[in-house]
């Protein structure tokens, strides 16, 4: 029971009850990870919040590891390397130099000048579907929406979106076994080819892209590297699409399991802002934080986490817990407060969050008014989750209206 496989499509169906227990009873607690290694779970709201922004946790395992841990260490394959760079799993200040070269494109007023674009995206998505009168959410809508955005906002070729998302879907499917690992290098090595021919092609032919200007940053020198180049680019096109797609879904299926709520807003569109926060707490895209990795001893609850030993900061369990949030596994969309952590906290605050916030409300409002009947097509029962440790979002979801 308490040691189940946490990236199994069934346990994604339901994980909430396993958080409970362990929020009651065991708030840090180790698991084994179908890699066979030992990873601890923190999930309570004040630890999780703590976890994230504790310096005694590193992004980058080398950062965290004595040195005879680090002799112990799996190889990596030369051309996978780069990818360890990302900034995502950097400690500062390589995280704080590379963050500042791509947080200008996410500040709140750049995106918001994204808003006609998204719109319209986001209405052409449904009118394609109209005449069917039936679609399969995420396939349809909540899958190209964000993927369009970020593919147009890097510069990817608009036949190109559907390869990306393939190599992205293996990728974040992997749970940390040695099989699963082994699926997803093919998918890791057609998306480091595809990058390094984007890249060569900017710099022969620069646009006004991301991608152009991640490029020149790279060219002026000590700014970047080819390998943070290479990684940047291969965290933005994963994180700029995964998560919203989830958004969406999950926020879908939790508006068609209360539908007094989505009456409500579909009465109070005014609703719409604290509607898209409550639905990224109540439907949590991500499952856990990215791994973090004890730089020493940590006691927590008087249980003690080992230096150099895996740590999930769990923020769907974070954003259930009865001590923050008034009746918790209730979808309230006028919640005030709603302190969710879905989009992390301290230095790796999800630096796309305006982005997904816009894109969320954009997306909710149009399937409001193009689909006011939207009812389930399938069972519930039938409904099947997609397989990964940190990401938590729907394979299919089909509807009608």
């Amino acid at each position: 029971m308490l040691n189940p496989d946490l990236s199994s499509p069934s346990f994604k169906a339901n994980p909430f009850p396993f958080y409970l227990r362990l929020r009651n009873e065991s708030p840090v607690h180790p698991v084994m990870l179908p890699g066979k290694q030992r990873a601890w779970l923190i999930t309570r709201y004040d630890d999780v919040v703590m976890a994230l922004r504790d310096e005694r946790l590193a992004k980058d395992r080398l950062n965290a590891l004595s040195p005879e841990q680090q002799k112990r260490q799996p190889w990596i394959p030369p051309m996978f390397r780069p990818l360890t760079r990302n900034m995502l799993d950097l400690d500062p200040p390589d995280h704080t130099r590379l963050r500042a070269l791509v947080q200008k494109a996410f500040t709140p007023r750049l995106i918001e000048e994204l808003r006609p674009r998204i719109v319209t995206i986001a209405n052409e998505l449904l009118a394609a579907v109209a005449k069917r009168r039936r679609m399969d959410v995420i396939r349809d809508f909540a899958l190209p929406l964000p993927t369009i955005v970020i593919a147009e906002m890097l510069g990817v070729p608009s036949g190109d979106r559907g390869k990306f998302h393939r190599w992205s879907a293996g990728i974040v499917a992997a749970n940390w076994s040695r099989w699963s690992t082994m699926r997803a290098i093919p998918n890791v090595i057609a998306f480091i080819r595809y990058i390094r021919k984007l890249t060569a092609a900017r710099r022969r032919d620069p646009r006004n892209d991301l991608v152009s200007a991640l490029v020149a940053a790279n060219e002026a020198g000590d700014r970047m590297s080819d390998d943070e180049l290479l990684a940047m680019i291969f965290l933005l096109l994963i994180a700029g699409h995964e998560t919203t797609v989830n958004l969406i879904g999950n926020g879908t299926l939790a508006l068609l399991q209360n539908p007094d709520q989505r009456e409500r807003l579909r009465a109070e569109p005014t609703l719409m802002k604290s509607a898209v926060e409550e639905l990224l707490r109540f439907g949590s895209p991500l499952e856990t934080a990215t791994e973090r990795f004890a730089r020493e001893d940590i006691v927590l609850h008087g249980i003690t986490i080992p230096r150099g030993e895996m740590v999930f900061a769990v923020v769907s369990s974070a954003n259930r817990d009865e001590r923050q949030f008034v009746n918790p596994d209730a979808l309230d969309l006028a919640r005030d407060p709603n302190r969710h952590v879905s989009f992390g906290l301290g230095l790796h605050y999800c630096l796309g969050a305006p982005l997904a916030r816009m894109e969320g409300q954009i997306a909710f409002d149009a399937m409001l008014r193009e689909q006011p009947n939207l009812r389930l097509a399938t069972p519930e029962k039938s409904l099947r989750w997609r397989r990964g440790l940190v990401l938590r979002g729907l394979e299919s979801l089909r509807v009608a209206w």
